[in-house]
């Protein structure tokens, strides 16, 4: 943190400055001066080239007019006086380099000599390229540099052979240019090292001189530190009578006067701020035009709002609510109301509002205070506690109904009916089931929240639990032609757990299943181990699935996707509430991923326990 503050101070930029100014003068000059160098090196290697090509080809000029000479019949029967060998041999000691090679080619482009040794094959060849090309038709200007497949940097120069019109053909030299540039950047090196000297020693001297300034300035943040901390009882130390000087006694006497309002509104303000700060509700103040200009965090985080777009806006603007309601309240005697806040993403959220009027003597009202209280769990525990009691009272209405209707039937006379009697008397039947399996399914629930359910744990193989749970479906799978497949990670081990417990939520899943999955579908029971410390099963379908917006509530209890399917299916709606309760009570977590027309995946987790876990 003090090598930050460091850099952010008036110290740091000055040697930023100093040392910004040197490196972009030495990056000018240095960049000149580069440039320069390297255009006269390279100029002075090219000029080297062309030179040594011309000498060459003056040299070489005899040896090949001997040479078409003799080709020709113009010369002596004796030895000829010069041959390619000698030529080879010239060019090899007085004009071959390390750094580059060079061909001595004839009019119709062959290679005559090289003076790379390795590279002693091309003699005999034709030389194609366009350099040469171009010297063999008079063109005496022709050189090209390029970067060569292993990225060393070469000159190609080409130089006819011939001082007349007739062309006897053409020097050829590929030199090396690492050599130019690696000197370029030994003298970058020393150039950079240098100014890296250069800008170590105006560092130095920068911090020597900006010390001068700054003292003076860190003397004054030191002193208004100790100011916003609340200690008065020293002053700015007065270095000099410059501009320094005026603004530490400026300062000191703002420091006077600064103690003095301080003091009197000190307690105030620490009652306010501790008051604000330490509020669980949300608080908002308006003054006396009903403008808000204190808001506190809890009140933003209820109302998803900021400070910055808040303070100035209309109280009843931020609450959603018209004027005419906020003065009703106030002159109510309850003076509050509950308001419901919709955001994005998020359920509706139930806020109490209580308001307060600000009195000020001589002025009278002086504005506004809202707290704000979240009733959101009240709220939705007396939704939940209403459709409760309503789901109960119509599940058992409509078997009650039912029944009655059909005991009344009975004793109009269907009884003299025997057919119909046992007709009657197998729906009564059927719908008394409907009703124990209900009331059954509501005292389990019942135990399961207030945890009279014991669960007792056995060492249970899960592959054996699962091929028993799909055998009992085996029939009703038959009948709608619902294939089930049971896959069992290898890593699966026994577990400690609840069989019947465990059992009664695998039937529920595949009872779902198998409700909402047409004929020809396929069920599949996964078992796995994603941690070693957990076990996964999934129970899958590719049935007709369930919409986005009910996923959220599907296990809720008698919560219903499509409620009239569901009675008909004989469904109570408790089913997932259950295997919701009892994973619970295993340590587990169970969740449910659909899309419609897709297909269902359920999925429980159970822990190994550590005894399990440690085997």
């Amino acid at each position: 943190m003090k090598s930050i503050r460091f850099f952010q101070s008036i110290q740091a930029k000055l040697i930023i400055i100093y040392v910004l100014l040197i490196l972009i003068a030495m990056q000018l000059i240095g960049v000149y001066f580069i440039q320069t160098l390297e255009g006269s090196l390279k100029k002075d290697f090219i000029d080297n080239r062309n030179a040594q090509a011309l000498l060459l080809a003056q040299y070489a000029e005899g040896y090949l007019l001997e040479s078409q000479n003799q080709e020709a019949g113009k010369a002596s029967d004796r030895e000829p006086k010069r041959t390619y060998a000698d030529l080879n041999q010239v060019v090899n000691s007085l004009f071959a380099s390390g750094q580059a090679e060079i061909q001595v080619i004839d009019a119709n482009g062959v290679v005559l000599t090289t003076s790379h040794e390795d590279n002693q094959s091309v003699v005999g060849s034709k030389n194609t390229q366009t350099e040469v090309t171009r010297a063999l038709q008079g063109i005496k200007d022709n050189q090209r540099m390029f970067t060569d497949l292993d990225g060393a940097r070469k000159l190609v120069i080409a130089k006819p052979i011939g001082s007349g019109a007739k062309i006897y053909g053409a020097v050829y030299i590929i030199a090396s240019m690492e050599e130019v540039y690696n000197t370029m950047n030994r003298i970058t090196r020393f150039f950079i090292s240098g100014t890296l000297i250069a800008l170590g020693l105006t560092a130095v001297l920068g911090v020597i001189l900006s010390a001068t300034i700054t003292n003076p300035i860190k003397a004054l943040t030191k002193q208004a530190t100790a100011v916003a901390d609340g200690r008065f009882d020293e002053k700015v130390r007065i270095m000099g009578q410059d501009e320094l000087g005026q603004l530490g006694q400026t300062f000191n006497f703002m420091m006077e006067r600064l103690q003095e309002a301080l003091t009197m509104n000190e307690e105030e303000k620490e009652k306010l701020a501790s008051i604000l700060s330490n509020m669980n509700d949300g608080l908002v103040a308006s003054d006396d035009q009903g403008r808000v200009i204190v808001i506190n965090r809890r009140a933003k985080q209820i109302l998803k709002v900021n400070e910055d777009t808040t303070l100035g806006m209309p109280l009843a603007e931020l609450l959603g609510i018209t004027p005419d309601i906020v003065r009703q309240l106030e002159a109510s005697e309850d003076h509050s109301t509950t308001l419901q806040f919709v955001h994005e993403e998020e359920d509706p959220l139930f806020v109490r509002v209580t308001y307060t009027t600000l009195h000020s003597k001589g002025r009278g009202a002086a504005g506004t205070i809202a707290v704000l209280q979240d009733v959101t769990g009240q709220e939705k525990l007396e939704q939940i506690r209403r459709e409760f009691v309503a789901n109960v009272s119509h599940e058992l209405r409509t078997p009650l109904t039912t029944i009655k209707s059909y005991l009344e039937a009975l004793e109009d006379g269907a009884l003299d009916e025997p057919q119909l009697a046992g007709k009657f008397v197998n729906v009564a039947h059927n719908e008394t089931e409907r009703m124990i399996r209900l009331v059954n399914d509501l005292l389990q629930l019942s135990r399961l929240d207030s945890r009279q359910v014991m669960i007792t744990k056995e060492l249970t193989d899960v592959t054996d639990m699962l091929e028993e749970v799909a055998d009992r479906f085996s029939f009703q799978l038959e009948q709608r032609n619902i294939a089930i497949t049971i896959q069992v990670e290898p890593d699966v081990r026994s577990i400690m757990l609840d069989r019947d417990r465990i059992e009664q939520v695998l039937d529920n899943l595949i009872s779902n299943s198998i409700k909402y999955t047409p004929e020809g579908g396929h069920i599949h029971i996964h078992a796995g181990c994603p941690e070693r410390e957990r076990l996964e099963v999934s129970v899958s379908d590719d049935g007709i699935g369930i919409p986005r917006k009910d996923l959220n509530r599907i296990f809720e209890r008698f919560y219903r996707v499509d409620k009239a399917r569901s009675r008909a299916m004989g469904g109570t709606g408790l089913g997932l509430s259950i295997a919701r309760e009892i994973v619970k009570a295993h340590g587990g977590a169970i969740q449910l991923d659909s899309e419609l027309g897709q297909g269902t995946k359920v999925t429980f987790t159970l822990p190994y326990l550590q005894e399990e876990a440690a085997g």
